[in-house]
């Protein structure tokens, strides 16, 4: 995780970061990584107003971790054909203690404050006349992202049990594990698959239309976030956002053209087809291929005696708690400004905002919806497959 971020924040520009910068900025994006929260702080003496929050999660970061983290979880109980829940319980007790010291490090790390320049504008001026040295600056906050932290490990570690073929699980919750497993296996591979081809975009973009550091840091540190914000749209739900200052959304870039408007703006298909013409259509298309795999699969390592109504619903929750976790972690919320005497934010290069945040319900709804209707398609198709080979 840590070198992932480290190379996501050299290519978004960490050379300009001032000196000994870097640690508490990379510390910073692994809190964010795990779901921790980093507060936005300034301070101008009493002539000075400042605002500022940040959520956003690096998603690359995250992946990556959650990969890595299952598989170390899950190795040693492949040699094994029995566990309880108490040696399972145990096995995650250990990796719970070593996370939580790496955790609390990280939290305590992810701090530090940079004097701004207000220019030579009035706001420079009346700094100047004032005696006014703006100081922003950044910490995590800590009891938040410890337990945070470990609500995202506890949730990792089920997830791995869950997707895992060969890992066994207790007695106790061996009656769940034909119809849990295909399920939660199709869904992350769908997940996945979306991220590769999102990859491959970013990689020709990257060839093809310059701008490769930024395409880069966006490929180490937020590739989730886009590919899966695109699956949503492509499944038809609705994300509402605004963009204003120089902050923005790097990629692609016609996500930054659609909202940077005077007020919050909705972002579907219909607004990307009317702002950059037909060519958005191949997100449904797209879409459309990795539920249908998604489903097939399911329907393909599923036990033949389960009715294809039942592997239906069983997809539809598996997606719609997918997109139930999407929502909240891929969404966007910035803002940072200062004004001094009132007057004027903190320059016109540093005062801005981005929001970016779903339509929750109408998503969860849609994503039922495409898995009763892909999951019944592929559950009949698997079947007359097997028919035919018999």
């Amino acid at each position: 995780m840590a070198a992932v971020a480290a190379l996501g924040v050299w290519a978004a520009g960490a050379a300009d970061l001032p000196e000994g910068a870097f640690g508490p900025v990379l510390a910073a994006v692994l809190v964010l990584a795990v779901g921790g929260t980093v507060r936005l702080s300034g301070d101008a003496g009493g002539l000075a107003g400042t605002e500022g929050g940040l959520t956003a999660i690096p998603l690359t970061v995250t992946l990556t971790g959650a990969l890595l983290l299952g598989w170390f979880f899950l190795r040693p109980l492949r040699r094994r054909t029995v566990v309880g829940a108490p040696g399972l319980a145990g096995w995650a007790a250990r990796i719970a203690v070593l996370w939580l010291l790496a955790v609390l490090g990280l939290a305590l790390a992810a701090r530090r404050t940079f004097e701004v320049s207000l220019g030579d504008d009035l706001l420079g001026d009346l700094g100047e006349l004032f005696g006014v040295t703006p100081v922003v600056g950044f910490a995590a906050d800590v009891l938040p992202t410890v337990l945070i932290g470990l609500v995202w490990l506890a949730g990792v570690l089920v997830v791995a049990v869950l997707v895992s073929r060969g890992a066994p699980l207790p007695h106790e919750l061996m009656r769940f594990q034909a119809g849990a497993r295909p399920a939660a296996r199709a869904t992350l591979g769908l997940l996945l698959a979306a991220v590769a081809v999102a990859l491959v975009v970013a990689l020709v973009v990257a060839a093809t239309e310059g701008h490769t550091a930024e395409t880069f840091a966006v490929i180490l540190l937020g590739l989730p976030n886009v590919a899966w914000l695109g699956l949503t749209v492509g499944l038809g739900a609705t994300w509402e956002g605004r963009v204003e200052g120089p902050f923005g959304l790097p990629m692609p870039q016609v996500l930054d053209e659609v909202l940077r408007t005077p007020d919050v703006s909705e972002l579907n298909l219909g607004s990307l087809v009317d702002h950059d013409g037909g060519r958005w259509w191949w997100l449904l298309v797209g879409a459309a291929v990795l539920v249908a795999a998604a489903a097939c699969f399911m329907a393909a390592a599923s036990p033949a005696r389960v009715p294809p109504w039942q592997q239906a619903l069983r997809l539809a929750v598996a997606l719609a708690l997918a997109v139930l976790t999407i929502g909240p972690t891929a969404r966007v919320s910035a803002r940072i400004g200062l004004s001094v005497l009132g007057i004027g934010d903190l320059g016109e290069g540093l005062t801005g905002q981005v929001l970016l945040e779903p339509q929750l319900w109408g998503a969860l709804g849609l994503a039922l919806l495409w898995g009763l209707v892909a999951g019944f398609a592929g559950a009949w198709a698997v079947r007359g497959v097997r028919r035919r080979r018999r």
